[in-house]
């Protein structure tokens, strides 16, 4: 998944509306904004196989340092503990770990079977990729959803409006573009996720409350 990432850090705001979005992205796609690192450093591997599924033509065959469950549960432990030594807070620590872990749950839901428990295995799927169809519909209505629990508790500025326009026409681009060129290619566009963090930071801290 992509856009339904981010409608899980939007559902993390209805249930901590005092962190802030910023936050909330940051957790729910930590594992993605670590992966093009250890693309880049050679850590983990993707082929690009137009075909492998109708939705994506990434084979995601080797990943166990950010997207195996024990990879999530480390970097959730981390990213939570570090989160509640910087602000001092506990409270909203345990939401924040959920957010990680929730990461691997959608993927577990869309990927083929390449989501894998251990770092090499086993490998979980229900395959969602496999229609583009219900793969499209399926993340709009998530993000739809996650919309709503948003403006409970901020009555979202244009700035934020812009924020998911853009994510969601990039996540179309992806979903029917053609494939990136190579896999340096894909890792430096992976990068880019990292822009939206300030982005949904000044988005949140001018909606309304």
């Amino acid at each position: 998944m992509f856009i339904g990432h981010f409608t899980a850090g939007l559902a993390g705001k209805r249930l901590a509306p005092s962190r802030s979005l910023a936050t909330w992205f940051v957790a729910v796609q930590f594992l993605d904004l670590l992966w093009p690192i250890c693309l880049l450093a050679g850590l983990e591997h993707v082929r690009i196989a137009p075909g492998i599924t109708p939705f994506t033509p990434l084979d995601f065959y080797d990943y166990p340092i950010t997207h195996s469950l024990v990879g999530a549960a480390i970097w959730g432990v981390l990213f939570a503990g570090t989160w509640s030594l910087w602000t001092g807070h506990r409270s909203g620590a345990a939401l924040l770990f959920c957010g990680v872990i929730s990461h691997w749950v959608l993927d577990v839901i869309s990927h083929r079977p390449d989501v894998p428990v251990l770092p090499h295995g086993p490998y979980l799927a229900l395959g969602l990729w496999y229609s583009v169809p219900a793969t499209l519909v399926t993340e709009t209505a998530m993000l739809v959803a996650g919309l709503i629990a948003y403006a409970q508790v901020r009555r979202p500025r244009v700035s934020f409006w812009i924020l998911m326009a853009v994510l969601f026409a990039l996540y179309l681009a992806a979903a029917l573009g053609p494939p990136p060129p190579n896999v340096r290619v894909l890792a430096l566009s992976g990068l880019a996720g990292w822009l939206f963090i300030p982005w949904a930071w000044w988005a949140d801290r001018n909606a309304e409350r």
